[in-house]
C-alpha cells in the first residue's frame, strides 16, 4: 500500500492546500493499492510560482550545465528502476516483463535521447548580421496520461530541462505512483528548487487550472482527442502554445508481396500488446480480399495463443485494462462490433475464463470489417483487432487514410522500395515499414485529430523554445 499525500513543489514535499484524497486501484485485483491529494488551483498557483522564480536563473544555465543534470538524473533512476518498474505494474496492470523492460526503461531512454540531441543541438542561427536565438518558452505545464506513464513524463521533462525550462507537472490521478517516484529522483539527482514540480489531481480541477494559467508560456498533453480540444480550449484566452499527442487509428497495411504470416502475427501481437492501450496500435489491419480467411486463421492463433492473467506471474503476455470504465468502454465497442455484423474472429464481450476479477478484456478479432463501422472509427484503446479487407492498393489507402486520426501507420512488403511508396502516400505522422522500431531520435507525433506537436529527440527539444531575432548582433559584417 502507497500512501503518497504530498506534492513536490519548489523542491519541498509539501501538503496541499486543500487535503482531499482519493484511492489508486489496482487493475488485476479491483483493490486498493493506495491514496494520492487531489490538488486545486491553488496549489497549481503556488507550483507555477515556484516555477516562474526559478525560470530566469535556470533558462540561463549552459548546455554542459544541463547535461550534467541530466546524467545525473539518469544514475539516480537505474538505481530506482525496479522499484519505477513495480509501481507501473500495480497501479496500470502492465505484465512485469513490459513494465520493467518497455515501460520504466522508457524513463531512461528519453533521457539518453535528449542528452544525445545536445550534443549537436544548436541553440542559435547566423545569417549575416543576424543571429537567431532559440531560447527557453518558459515554464511550461505538462499534462500526462495513464497507459505509458513513465514514458510520458520523461518524454516531456527531459526534453524540457535541456531547452531549460521550467515545470508544472500534473500526472495521471488513475496511475500516479511511477511520476512521484520520479520526482524523488530528481531531487535526489540534484535538480534545482522550483524547476521542477508536481500537483496531482485531474484535468478539470488541476489539468484546466495549469492550461489557463496566465504565466504557463506552453502547455504540453498527451490523452484523448475530446480532452486535447479542452486543454486548448482553455490555453487559448492567453495565447499559450499548446502541443499535443492525442488519439490514433492506425492502419497496418499488408501488401500482397508481404511475408504474410509474420506481418499478420506481429500486426495482431502489437495491437495486442500493453492491452491494447497504445495511441499507435495498429489497430486497423488491410489484408488482401482473397487472403482475408488467411489472416483470420492466423490473427485467431496469436488471439489463442496470447496469455491473459496476473501481471506478476511468469509467462503472461498481457494484463488488465486499466480501469472499470475503460473496461466498460471497451465491452461496449465489442459488443457493437457484433451488433454492426462485423465478423467475430476471436474472443468477444466478458472476461477470460478463468478470471472473475480484475479488469481483463480477451484478446479480440474481429474480421470483414468495413471502415465505416464504429470499430473502424473510434480508438477503442483495448486489445481489438480490426481486419478490413481491399481489392487494390489504392483502395488499401484510401481506407487508411479516411479516419480523422493521423498518428501512426505500418506496411509489409517483401519490396522495400513498394513498401515506400506506400508508406509516402500515408497521411501520419509516423511509418512503420516491415515492422521497423521507433527511433529516439526521430520525431514522435501525428498528423489531423492525432495532434500538432512533435516528441522524442532533438524535435523534442524544439517544443520548448522560441525564436528570437537580433538584428545587427554581428557588427564586423555591418555595411
Amino acid at each position: 500500500m502507497r500512501d503518497m499525500l504530498r506534492f513536490y513543489i519548489d523542491g519541498q514535499w509539501v501538503d496541499p492546500v486543500t487535503p482531499r484524497t482519493a484511492p489508486v486501484i489496482n487493475p488485476a485485483t479491483e483493490e486498493v493499492c493506495g491514496h494520492i491529494s487531489m490538488g486545486s488551483a491553488a496549489d497549481v498557483d503556488r507550483a507555477v510560482a515556484a516555477a516562474k522564480r526559478a525560470f530566469e536563473p535556470y533558462s540561463q544555465t549552459t548546455v554542459d550545465e544541463r547535461k550534467a543534470l541530466l546524467s545525473a538524473i539518469l544514475r539516480e533512476f537505474e538505481r530506482r528502476h525496479d522499484e519505477i518498474a513495480e509501481a507501473i505494474m500495480v497501479e496500470m496492470g502492465a505484465p512485469w516483463k513490459l513494465a520493467h523492460g518497455a515501460q520504466a526503461a522508457s524513463g531512461p531512454q528519453h533521457i539518453k535521447a535528449a542528452l544525445k540531441a545536445l550534443d549537436t543541438f544548436e541553440f542559435f542561427e547566423q545569417h549575416g548580421t543576424t543571429r537567431i536565438l532559440k531560447e527557453p518558452i518558459g515554464p511550461v505545464a505538462l499534462i500526462t496520461p495513464w497507459n505509458w506513464p513513465m514514458n510520458q513524463v520523461a518524454v516531456k521533462v527531459a526534453p524540457a530541462l535541456a531547452a531549460g525550462c521550467t515545470m508544472v507537472l500534473k500526472p495521471s490521478e488513475i496511475a500516479p505512483f511511477d511520476a512521484m517516484l520520479f520526482a524523488e529522483v530528481l531531487d535526489a539527482a540534484g535538480v534545482p528548487a522550483g524547476v521542477f514540480n508536481l500537483v496531482n489531481g485531474d484535468g478539470p480541477s488541476v489539468g484546466s487550472a495549469m492550461s489557463s494559467h496566465p504565466d504557463i508560456a506552453m502547455v504540453s498533453f498527451t490523452g484523448s482527442t475530446r480532452a486535447g480540444v479542452a486543454v486548448a480550449q482553455n490555453a487559448a484566452p492567453t495565447v499559450k502554445r499548446v502541443a499535443q499527442e492525442l488519439g490514433g487509428k492506425s492502419a497496418n497495411l499488408i501488401l500482397a508481396d508481404a511475408d504474410f504470416e509474420r506481418a499478420v502475427k506481429s500486426g495482431a501481437r502489437n495491437c495486442f500488446d500493453n492491452s491494447g492501450q497504445s495511441c499507435n496500435a495498429p489497430t486497423r489491419m488491410l489484408v488482401p480480399k482473397d487472403r482475408l480467411a488467411e489472416a483470420e486463421a492466423i490473427a485467431r492463433a496469436v488471439a489463442e495463443k496470447t496469455v491473459v492473467g496476473d501481471p506478476g506471474a511468469e509467462g503472461t503476455h498481457m494484463g488488465p485494462v486499466v480501469s472499470e470504465a475503460q473496461w466498460n468502454k471497451i465491452q461496449g465497442l465489442i459488443q457493437k462490433g457484433i451488433d454492426e455484423h462485423a465478423r467475430l474472429v476471436a474472443g468477444g464481450t466478458g472476461r477470460p475464463e478463468g478470471l472473475a476479477r480484475g479488469w481483463y478484456v480477451r484478446p479480440t478479432v474481429f474480421s470483414n470489417v468495413s471502415n465505416d463501422m464504429t470499430i473502424a472509427r473510434e480508438e477503442i484503446f483495448g486489445p481489438v483487432l480490426c481486419i478490413i479487407p481491399f481489392e487494390t492498393e489504392d483502395e488499401a489507402v484510401a481506407i487508411a487514410n479516411d479516419t480523422p486520426y493521423g498518428l501512426s501507420g505500418y506496411v509489409s512488403s517483401g519490396d522495400l522500395e513498394h513498401a515506400r511508396r506506400i508508406a509516402a502516400r500515408l497521411r501520419t505522422g509516423m511509418v512503420h515499414i516491415n515492422g521497423a522500431s521507433l527511433d529516439s531520435q526521430a520525431p514522435f507525433g501525428g498528423y489531423k485529430q492525432s495532434g500538432n506537436g512533435r516528441e522524442w529527440g532533438p524535435h523534442g527539444i524544439e517544443e520548448f523554445l522560441e525564436l528570437k531575432s537580433v538584428y545587427g548582433y554581428d557588427a564586423r559584417k555591418a555595411g
